[in-house]
């Protein structure tokens, strides 16, 4: 169960990393973005497909570009990420209060 959330996590760290590289670098093609990130190729790849989807990158004849959408995803990021991890804290201390951890 805690596995997939685990795998969900790498994933949006992922995704998060390739768009902040886009937003600072742009245009950035795939193997630049793979050499800066560390990720393989067509895990990029997929990344930039998953950012386009949600209309924060587009492509371009020289690369990646970040969407007028993609600064406003990033500076909101953080706090959607904590308000998680709030939630998330909040659950281990219900079992902890019931005596399960």
């Amino acid at each position: 169960m805690l596995s997939r959330l685990e795998q969900e996590i790498e994933l949006i760290k992922r995704h998060a990393t390739i768009l902040k590289f886009v937003v600072e670098k742009a245009p950035i093609g795939i193997i630049k973005l793979s050499e800066l990130s560390g990720y393989p190729q067509h895990k990029v790849r997929y990344s930039l497909r998953v950012l386009e989807h949600q209309n924060l990158v587009k492509p371009s004849s020289e690369g990646a570009v970040a969407t007028s959408k993609a600064r406003k995803f990033i500076k909101f990021l953080p706090g959607k990420i904590k308000q998680l991890s709030r939630r998330l804290e909040n659950l281990g201390l219900s079992f902890e209060k019931e005596g399960f951890l």
